[in-house]
């Protein structure tokens, strides 16, 4: 996924896997069911599903949801029913702190597996609130043990920080990814987790590299809009970002830069913008949130798997 030769590698949808000694995905583009945990308006479960086997026909086989995502778990269990393709179903567990017994651990697994109607998780990422509260550590020792016994194919985490990241490798669990934010604006991974990563074969599953639908040319050139005018979750949190970034006149220039680059590709702001970031290195792929039912842009991003970026055009973008 590095760049060779001065030139990102071209990705296929069907054929391409993410190396690693011990996790593959069937797609660097993974869809993201963030979108159904109730701050993007109602869930349509019927057309959810429909939208869901027409991504796995059109290639994207890798989906992500949690047990915290409203409907999620189980709209990709209605798709498991429906689909006879070797999908992955990635799944969190974001517990509230507190004692992290055997049985605790248990009881949310076995929900998770019920709901997404398979016998084992592909992809398991713990997410953890409170630091302060070690626990964490022993939440990951009762994983590490149902993986033993068959239940988890693969431990991740979510929005860990290196230092606690560490924390769990050192305590023996073996983890394969970490799903955090990064984008061409936020590029917090690459302080000291890209490092890491790299050092301990860990993939970064990476979202909101879209900023929620902000790095689109439907805001190149456009007013400044305001929290108002901002009609989801999305667009306000990752209109904040922007502004702690460098503000909208700041980003009305990263819009252009990366528009030109798409019409020497003829593709999209959103397309350079994901394949900038795919080329990074320890990126194991981007997450690209689906409003299910309500709008989709498969086409476009299936333009990610095939848009090289040359080194002249990254150092532009960088």
């Amino acid at each position: 996924m590095e760049s060779h030769g001065g030139v990102e590698k071209k990705h296929d949808v069907a054929t391409t896997t993410l190396s690693s000694s011990s996790w593959t995905t069937g797609c660097p583009v993974v869809i993201g069911l963030w979108q159904t945990a109730g701050a993007h308006g109602p869930i349509d479960p019927d057309a959810a599903v429909r939208d869901l086997q027409a991504y796995v026909a059109e290639g994207f086989v890798a989906f992500d949801g949690a047990d915290i995502y409203g409907p999620a778990e189980a709209l990709l269990g209605a798709l498991k029913k429906k689909t006879s393709a070797p999908v992955e179903l990635y799944t969190k567990w974001v517990p509230r702190p507190g004692p992290m017994t055997k049985s605790i651990a248990s009881k949310a697994i076995k929900r998770s597996l019920s709901r997404l109607n398979v016998s084992c998780i592909d992809l398991l990422q713990f997410h953890w609130w409170d630091y302060e509260d070690k626990r964490y550590l022993e939440a990951m020792q009762q994983l590490a043990m149902l993986q033993k016994k068959g239940k988890i194919k693969h431990l991740a985490l979510t929005n860990f920080n290196t230092e606690h990241m560490k924390a769990i490798t050192d305590s023996g669990v073996r983890i394969v990814a970490n799903q955090v934010s990064y984008s061409v604006i936020d590029r917090r991974p690459e302080k000291a987790m890209v490092a890491y990563c790299l050092e301990k074969d860990i993939k970064l599953l990476c979202y909101g590299t879209l900023l929620g639908g902000f790095l689109s040319a439907k805001y190149l050139g456009a007013a400044e809009p305001s929290r108002n005018a901002l009609t989801t979750a999305s667009l306000k949190k990752y209109k904040q970002f922007i502004d702690l970034w460098g503000g909208w006149d700041l980003f009305q220039e990263l819009l252009r830069v990366l528009q030109q680059i798409g019409a020497t590709h003829d593709v999209s702001v959103s397309v350079i913008a994901c394949s900038y970031i795919i080329g990074k290195p320890a990126v194991g792929a981007v997450i690209i949130g689906a409003r299910l039912g309500a709008s989709e842009h498969r086409a476009d991003n299936k333009k990610i798997l095939s848009t090289q970026l040359t080194s002249e055009e990254v150092q532009h973008i960088n």
